[in-house]
């Protein structure tokens, strides 16, 4: 895992990228919880030091939105959710809060991981390229850990 390489809008940020980012990138405290276990459990020093670089990283470049009583309530829903389509909520607690933090805040989701969050209804997930991929401007690289973004997005909730 790597620390941000670019800020959105950066020039330095491939184009292909750029477009799919939100305009302002927000994270919540469970994104950072879900980070900080990466270097707890990296198998080498050199993985533990990358990831413990991106969450000092993330944790130094936002104010990140809290799991509070509206997400909790949001929670609810978005465990229903992933049960009506056969899916157990435990097994992706953090991507449920994560989602349910969306929800309350009235946020699309931009992820790399959009497969995570597919069957969670109200939740607006809008995939975007791994900084790593072809298309994001670098040569594909397995990453392990992954960093949803969600943004205020101007257009209430639509059907799509």
């Amino acid at each position: 895992m790597r620390a941000a390489r670019h800020q959105p809008g950066d020039p330095a940020e491939p184009a292909a990228r750029r477009r799919h980012l939100p305009a302002q990138p927000l994270i919540c405290t469970v994104t950072l919880a879900e980070l900080s276990v990466g270097p707890l459990v990296a198998a080498t020093e050199g993985e533990r030091s990358g990831r413990q670089a991106h969450l000092q990283q993330a944790e130094a470049d936002f104010d990140p939105l809290p799991f509070d009583v509206g997400a909790a309530r949001a929670f609810g829903r978005v465990a229903a959710s992933l049960r009506w389509v056969g899916r157990k909520p435990t097994a992706r607690a953090f991507d449920g809060m994560i989602a349910a933090v969306a929800i309350a805040n009235d946020l699309a989701l931009h992820t790399c991981n959009p497969d995570d969050f597919a069957g969670i209804e109200g939740l607006r997930p809008v995939p975007i390229p791994h900084p790593d991929s072809s298309e994001g401007g670098r040569s594909a690289e397995p990453r392990p850990s992954r960093k949803p973004r969600a943004r205020r997005d101007s257009n209430p909730r639509t059907s799509d």
